[in-house]
């Protein structure tokens, strides 16, 4: 997988005066399974989240209130998205490197994957990240 395959999806957005709503479902406007759903808050200012990359694991990122930066890395190449509405999400395949950081006061990350959790799915050091995407081993 490339930074070409990261993608920032529209989510349906029904207006009304009550208040507006978006919803997202599996296969639909989320490309996978969802088998964990989890979600970032209460991130102190100045914290970065995230610093890994998956085997396995697709995720799909939502901002339910607030903003933050999600820059994903592929080996080659890095791009910043900034996530400031709820009425869209970051789709992350898998074998792509991922940080979260500047978090705005009171933000929400709501967090879709496609796998349960799994430990050994996760790569946490940079170096094998690169060693593992040059070997065509993610």
């Amino acid at each position: 997988m490339t930074i070409n395959d990261v993608k920032l999806i529209d989510l349906p957005k029904i207006i009304d005066v009550r208040g507006n709503l978006s919803f997202a479902e599996n296969y639909n406007q989320i490309p996978f399974e969802i088998k964990r759903t989890y979600w970032l808050y209460d991130v102190p200012g100045g914290e970065c989240r995230g610093g890994h990359a998956y085997r396995e694991t697709q995720e799909f990122v939502i901002a339910l209130s607030g903003a933050f930066d999600v820059t994903i890395d592929d080996g080659r190449q890095k791009k910043t998205f900034t996530l400031n509405r709820s009425y869209y999400g970051l789709y992350i395949p898998k074998g792509l490197w991922r940080e979260m950081e500047n978090f705005s006061t009171n933000s929400i990350a709501l967090e879709f994957a496609s796998t349960k959790y799994d430990e050994n799915d996760y790569i946490r050091e940079y170096d094998e990240f690169l060693k593992l995407k040059s070997n065509g081993k993610i």
